[in-house]
Order: C-alpha cells, then sequence, then structure tokens
C-alpha cells in the first residue's frame, strides 16, 4: 500500500519519455526504488559472502568431519568392507582412518571452491538476478548448483583426488579394497576408487552451507552487512 502515492503520480511524471525510459521508470517503482542492475548486484553480493563464508567455515579443520550435518559418511559398499575387515590385523580401525581421511581432504578441498563460485556469479545476469529475489529462501543457491556443479565437479575432483592423496586416504583405501576383494568368498568386487564419491558429497556439503548462509541473509536483518544488502533483501521482508 505505501507504493500507492507514486503509482498515482507516475503518468505525470513520465510525460515526455520514451518507451524505454517509461519502462526503467516502472521497474524502478515496482521494485521499490531499486533498480534491476542493484538487485542483480546485491544478490550477487549475497552469493559472493555465502560462498566464500561457507567455503571458509568448511575448509578449517574439522569443518566437515566435527560437524554432523556436513561429515562425510562411507558409503554402504565402503561399510561392508571395514565391517568385514575389523578382525584382519592392520585393518581393525579401518572404517575411523578411512573417514577421518576422506573429511580432510574434502575440508582441504574446500578452500578451493570459493573462487570458482566467484567466477560463477560474475555471470548472473540482471533477469536472473530480479526472479531470485522473488524466488524461494534457496533460490540463489539453486541457481548456484544449477550453473555451477558441473564446472565445479570438473575443477574439484582433481583437487579432492590430491588432497585425498595427501592425507593417504586413497592409498589406505586402495588397500583396505583391495585385500577385501582378494577374500576368497567375495562375490561382489568394490570400487577402489573414492574421488567421485568424496567431491559429490563435498559439494553437496558446500551447496548446503551456502543456502544456509542464504538464508540467514534473506531471514535476519543483521546479517545483511553492507547498505546494498540492506536495501535489496528489504524488499522480500514480510510486508515489503
Amino acid at each position: 500500500m505505501h507504493r500507492l502515492p507514486g503509482l498515482l503520480l507516475l503518468p505525470l511524471l513520465l510525460l515526455g519519455c520514451t518507451s524505454q525510459q517509461i519502462n526503467q521508470t516502472l521497474q524502478t517503482v515496482l521494485n521499490g526504488g531499486l533498480t534491476p542492475t542493484e538487485i542483480g548486484n546485491g544478490l550477487k553480493e549475497a552469493l559472493r559472502i555465502g560462498a566464500r563464508e561457507g567455503a571458509e567455515e568448511l575448509s578449517k579443520p574439522g569443518g566437515y568431519f566435527d560437524d554432523l550435518t556436513y561429515r562425510i559418511l562411507l558409503p554402504e559398499e565402503v561399510r561392508q568392507v571395514t565391517d568385514r575387515l575389523q578382525n584382519v590385523p592392520g585393518f581393525s580401525n579401518i572404517e575411523e582412518v578411512i573417514l577421518k581421511k576422506i573429511n580432510q581432504g574434502a575440508e582441504d578441498a574446500a578452500s578451493k571452491a570459493a573462487p570458482i563460485f566467484v567466477d560463477a556469479i560474475r555471470q548472473m545476469t540482471i533477469q536472473d538476478a530480479v526472479g531470485i529475489l522473488r524466488g524461494e529462501q534457496d533460490a540463489a543457491t539453486q541457481y548456484l548448483a544449477r550453473t555451477t556443479s558441473d564446472a565445479l565437479t570438473a575443477e574439484f575432483a582433481p583437487v579432492i583426488n590430491t588432497s585425498l592423496d595427501k592425507f593417504d586416504a586413497n592409498k589406505v583405501w586402495l588397500d583396505a579394497a583391495t585385500a577385501y576383494n582378494n577374500f576368497p568368498l567375495t562375490r561382489q568386487k568394490v570400487d577402489t576408487d573414492l574421488g567421485a564419491y568424496v567431491t559429490q558429497q563435498a559439494l553437496n556439503g558446500l551447496f548446503k552451507k551456502v543456502a544456509l548462509k542464504e538464508l540467514d541473509i534473506r531471514q535476519n536483518v543483521s546479517a545483511r552487512t553492507t547498505e546494498l544488502l540492506r536495501r535489496v533483501f528489504a524488499q522480500q521482508d514480510p510486508g515489503a
């Protein structure tokens, strides 16, 4: 209702304007005084903050492992292997060792994620941004996942594998899987490559963290740390 006086005055203000100027003015009024460019910049800023903070938090020691929400668990076929190897000398605590190492690998790789996100955010169009502002609570994160997943996987996979090698996770799993596959009664062999699984799980956790940051900016005024964020996200607050 607070926009009604401005709308009533529009016909007078728009006399003598071109059709492009009229459209721009209408869009600015309907967007609470914000231009589409300002909305776009605000959304990009929110995503940059969410991506940077999310990646930083997950890249800390224990960022994945210490938080049950983000901890990467072993897939079922791996747990079958570790359960069977518990009584084999040298493999008694193999599940704990692998679990810790794959999460260390993901934490190490998360430190490389922010620049990849930033490059994708730069490509967001104004039309994308306006739709995202009025969209679901995680609309910006959905956009990021939709537009970066393939590229992120391609970029993230070698980083994950390097990190897994750094913490000897690949070697530990290779030794365990080989020992399991060599059991006389083993019918179904297991894949000795953990990289693809850990990469996907690490990215899932990263997007989940970014979505949490986006929700915070959308719902909490105190999380809007710049004037642009406060102006842009005020448009989707209740009563706006």
